[in-house]
């Protein structure tokens, strides 16, 4: 299994890219957000990958988090999401917006993505609701795989970098919640939706808020 590449940047296509590590290319696919974010050809890259495996194909898909990288896997084990729907449902909504429409049970915006009809996206709220509070407590549990010096002549060792603070924040929060004793379920669509209401929230302020959504009614 080919669980990263780093190396330079050769050329970007249209949904691909090709990384050469020390005299071997990897042609990796990304989704449109991953690409956005890639340097310009002859830069340094990391990627962590996941390795499709079929009879007559073998295909990299690229991640620039452990987490984006595991809802990928959960998407695909949904009936009718394939490597292209899930890439273009992370594109279309990153890490944060696929957390928080499985959390919520926003069928409507998955379905945003290229090629992801109704159906389908009301299946993957269906089989991944309680699956979404995993994935989201992975957030800043793990270094982001950055190059270290994009215009070295050798390939470098990524350094770790802090994940986003959006992820460390909700993370913190749903752990906090956890052990105040809420289910991960219910702890995790209340995190959801404090995001979704105010994306620059600290973990504090992700808790209070979610907190007040959790009080009884009433």
């Amino acid at each position: 299994m080919i669980g990263r590449v780093a190396g330079r940047l050769e050329y970007k296509a249209s949904d691909h890219v090709l990384i050469d590590v020390k005299g071997v290319g990897y042609v990796v696919y990304v989704s449109d957000r991953v690409m956005a974010g890639l340097p310009a050809p002859g830069g340094a890259v990391a990627l962590y990958t996941d390795l499709l495996v079929r009879e007559d194909l073998l295909q990299l898909f690229g991640f620039t988090t452990l987490v984006e990288k595991e809802w990928h896997r959960l998407l695909m084990s949904v009936q009718g999401i394939g490597a292209k729907a899930s890439m273009a449902i992370l594109g279309a909504l990153g890490t944060d917006g696929v957390g928080r429409a499985i959390a919520l049970g926003d069928w409507a915006a998955v379905a945003t993505a290229k090629g992801v009809g109704p159906k389908t996206a009301k299946k993957a709220i269906l089989e991944l609701k309680d699956k979404a509070h995993s994935v989201m407590a992975m957030a800043g549990t793990g270094p982001s795989p950055t190059p270290a010096d994009a215009g070295s002549e050798d390939v470098l060792e990524p350094v770790e970098v802090a994940a986003p603070t959006s992820d460390a924040a909700q993370s913190e929060a749903l752990s906090a919640l956890g052990n105040l004793g809420y289910g991960p379920s219910e702890a995790t669509q209340a995190v959801a939706q404090a995001a979704g209401e105010d994306p620059e929230a600290d973990t504090a302020g992700l808790i209070r808020a979610a907190l007040k959504l959790l009080a009884p009614k009433g």
